[in-house]
Order: C-alpha cells, then structure tokens, then sequence
C-alpha cells in the first residue's frame, strides 16, 4: 500500500473533485459517515460526547459527524472556532449551516472570542475536529491551551485524520502537550506517514482508515516513496517452487555465527534459514561451537575457523549464493580484524547483523567497505552505535534514509513498523508482527530467513520485503500457541514455514 505525503493527498482530493467531480460536500458527508458509524459502532449513545471543530475542512468534516451522531441518538455538545468572526470555510459554514437546520435542538457554540471551556472528564467522548492534516504551522495561542485542556481531562478523544497539533508526514519539533492524544484516529482514504514513527504512537493511538472513494485513478499514478508492505504484496513475491525440484535449485548460504557462550545466536540464525527454505546451509563457528551446532541443527554443515572460543577468520570455502555475518560473534579485537579484512576482500552482498555491525561501530572505516547492496539488519541501539546518537525515532529514520543512500546499501530497522530502508530513498514499513516478538534472540532469526531469501535467488530489495513480513507473521503465529508473554526466539523459527504457507495460501 502506498503512503502518501500531505501534498500528495491533497492532489489526489482535488483530482477527485475536478476531474471525477465529486463535490467536495459530498466528500465531507463520507467522512462523517464513516465516523459516526465507528463512533456508534464503539459506544451508546448515552455517552457524553462533546465535539470541537476547527474553521477549516476538518471542523466541517467534524460538524456533520455531530449531525450524524445527532441521528443516531446521540446528544452531542459541538463547538465551532471561529475567532474573530470571519475564518470559516466556504465548506465549513455551510456544514455548520446543514447541521443546525437539522438538529435545531443540538448543543451549540460558535467561538469567535473567548472559550469558556466544557466540563470534561474521563467519562466524555471528545471529538477532534480541529484542524487534521490541513495544519501548516505549529499550534499556538487559545489553540495550544485548548488541546492541554483536553489532554489534561484524560477523555477518550476520536481524531479526525490526525491529531490536531500533528502534520501528516514529519514531526521534527513536535511538543507532545501541545498536540491532541487520541485515543483512536480515524484518518481519511489513507495511512499518514507518520503513524509508523514510534515517537507518535501515544498521540496517534489506534488508527483505522476511512475509504471516502477518493480518486484510484490518481491514486495508482502517484509515485510514493514510502509503502506498507502487507500480505498480498508479499504473496505476489513468493515463487512456488517446481515438482522436481532439488536442494540445488535453492542456493547454498554461509551463515558466520557465535562464540563460546554465544552459541545460540548461531543457532536461531541457523534455524531461521533453513526453515526460510535454503537449499544448503553451512554454518562456520569457533571449535567450540562443533557440539552444539551439530546436535541443535543437524540439518546444517558445520565447519570451524582457527578459533578456539571466538572467530579468528571469515574466509568462505566455496563460491556460496548468500553469506551473513554477525550473530553472537562477539566483538574480540581477533573478530574485529577477521571482518575487516573480510569486508576489504569482498564485493557480494551480504547480510550483516548483531555482532558484525556491533564490530563495525567499533572501526567506523569498515563502513567503507561493505560491499554495495549489502543488507544491514540494526535494532535502534545498533544503529545508534554506527552512525551516532539520535534523539528520536523519526530522526533515527530520516539518518537511515540517508546512510542507506550514501552508502548505497539497505538498512532494515527493526522495531513495530520495522523499516525497510532502500539505497534509493524509498522506505517500506511492516505491518506483521506483534510485542510478543520483543524477545532475545528474535533478530538472530531475522538474519536466517534474510539469508534463506538471498540464497533463493531473491534480490535485496525483494528478500528484505519477504523476510521482514514472513518473520513478524512467525511471531504472531508463534503468539496465538505461547501468549504474549511466552514466546520465545526458538518459537518464531519453529513457526517460519507455517507462517510462509499460510502467506502464500489466497
């Protein structure tokens, strides 16, 4: 699914109603449609439900929503700002107008000096109307003492589009008590980039998209640099595979994991990739490693490196399809050397995580010599650690987008929403996955099926896709057996395959 920036929405709106002609009333009126009916959907009519409307498109969308309500039992208590007695919309005043015609009874306020605010408190509904994505500077003066006002009285607030407080795309300097926190966000046609930055998830809370119809015409003729990969982008990627098919045909990866007491890593990485369904799997550890790797995965060769404890080496034994370097293999200055000279010797790509990129850190120049391509799998700490502290979620994501182009190489960023960062600049958000999966061990599974992918013959840009979402899908899997609670690394692998079958079943 694409995600559009603000302009781009905006743009397809206005195709919609010059060149399809939808007029904008009746837009509105789908909006408020689509809101009252989750309102009523949620909760009785007899539940206090105040709404305030802002003086643009949103208040509009916000005062027919009341009308709505009104309709449908509800006995709502609307505001209207309209300071200064002359900021309306042409479609907000005649939404307003539509409103009192028919709801001549209906708690009414028009603002157009000062606010005397409403008792509120937990009990109430409280419908933000007030400005949506149509905001193009940071709230100030009675609008910013208005949002504390109801974010102190702790009621259950509807967003319409957005938060009000919130744009659509970027929130570099955003105040948290200055903007609007829902509890739910109804947002209008599409997903807002911003919803997938972890900063904004207490102001944006649940959120569920209201298809108006606008233009798909338009829509399939926006290029978007970012996307949410969902299961039919997925399944659409997916090759089956022929009936006489052999290990062969499935490529052959290297997989350089663990060290003395971190031999697990290994082999959650190990058992990700073969049930990621690689053809061939060796798996290059210290001596140390010979026991556990061979009675744990005996499904993988094991070859062994000069290290007694820790890997001394990374030299590839033949000409493999895919090679992943990082799980548990600490960060020994004999490690360290290996994968320098590793990375000075190669121009495959390759899958790097964990360790390798905890080694990285360590010598920033090793960062010139990743070959280009190559996919780098961070969590935020890792990520901090190889190109500098950042002092939030969206700068986190805005530094990747950039590194990912400078070093021409993709940079998965895992978390909720975990972040495909493309060389190109396109970013593709994930929408498997679930809190279960914050467990350790889970991104050394990550790292098995990525390789899995990459041996198969898949493209970066194509394996980071499948990977990522087959991996969060095992995770809910492995959830709907354990509990959230309970689940553990061991179980996501375990539930890799099923969650593939299930991805690539219509």
């Amino acid at each position: 699914m694409k995600l559009f920036n603000n302009e781009q929405v905006r743009a397809i709106d206005r195709y919609t109603i010059e060149v399809e002609g939808v007029a904008p009333a009746e837009l509105i009126e789908r909006v408020a449609e689509g809101v009252a009916a989750e309102i009523s959907a949620r909760w009785r009519p007899t539940k206090p439900t105040t709404v305030f409307a802002g003086p643009g498109n949103n208040g509009a969308d916000a005062l027919a929503a009341a009308r709505l309500l009104y309709d449908r039992g509800f006995h709502p208590e609307v505001f209207l700002f309209n300071i200064g007695g002359d900021k309306l919309s042409a479609d907000c005043v005649a939404a307003r107008d539509h409103m009192l015609r028919a709801c001549p009874d209906i708690a009414f306020s028009e603002v157009t000096s000062r606010f005397t605010p409403p008792e509120l408190s937990r009990n109430h509904l409280v419908v933000d109307g007030l400005f949506g994505s149509g905001l193009r500077e940071e709230l100030q003066g009675g609008f910013k003492t208005l949002v504390q006002f109801i974010n102190d009285e702790h009621a259950t607030v509807v967003s319409i589009d957005l938060p009000s407080g919130m744009f659509g795309d970027w929130n570099p300097q955003i105040v948290n008590r200055n903007t609007i926190h829902a509890n739910l966000t109804l947002a209008i046609q599409f997903p807002r980039i911003c919803f997938f930055i972890p900063d904004n998830a207490e102001l944006i809370g649940e959120w569920k998209v209201l298809d108006i119809g606008l233009s798909e015409k338009a829509a399939a003729q926006t290029p978007a640099e970012f996307c949410l990969v969902e299961k039919r982008d997925v399944q659409r990627r997916l090759r089956r595979r022929k009936e006489f098919a052999s290990k062969a045909d499935f490529g052959s990866a290297a997989l350089f994991a663990g060290s003395y007491g971190m031999m697990g890593a290994a082999v959650l990485a190990a058992k990700g990739a073969l049930r990621g369904g690689v053809g061939k799997l060796t798996v290059t550890s210290p001596k140390c490693g010979n026991l556990v790797l061979q009675t744990a995965v005996p499904e993988a060769l094991y070859r062994h490196n000069r290290g007694d404890l820790v890997m001394v080496e990374i030299h590839p034994d033949h000409d493999f399809t895919a090679v992943g370097i990082g799980p548990g293999i600490g960060t020994n200055d004999m490690t360290v050397k290996a994968l320098e000279e590793f990375l000075a010797s190669t121009s495959r790509p390759l899958v790097l995580d964990a360790d390798a990129l905890n080694c990285i850190s360590l010598r920033q120049g090793m960062l010139n010599t990743v070959p280009v391509l190559s996919i780098m799998t961070p969590h935020a700490g890792e990520f901090d650690r190889l190109f500098g502290p950042q002092p939030s979620g969206e700068a986190r994501l805005r530094k990747a987008i950039e590194m990912a182009k400078y070093y021409n190489i993709f940079i998965i960023l895992k978390g909720h929403n975990t972040a495909i960062v493309r060389p190109d600049g396109k970013v593709y958000f994930n929408s498997s996955g679930t809190p279960a999966m914050a467990t350790a061990g889970s991104g050394d599974v990550l790292t098995g099926v990525l390789l899995a992918m990459l041996a198969q013959g898949y493209p970066p840009e194509i394996a980071s896709i499948i990977a990522v979402y087959i991996h969060g899908r095992a995770g809910e899997l492995a959830e709907e057996t354990h509990g959230e609670y309970g689940v553990t690394a061991g179980d996501i692998a375990d539930n890799i395959g099923r969650a593939i079958k299930e991805t690539m079943t219509k």
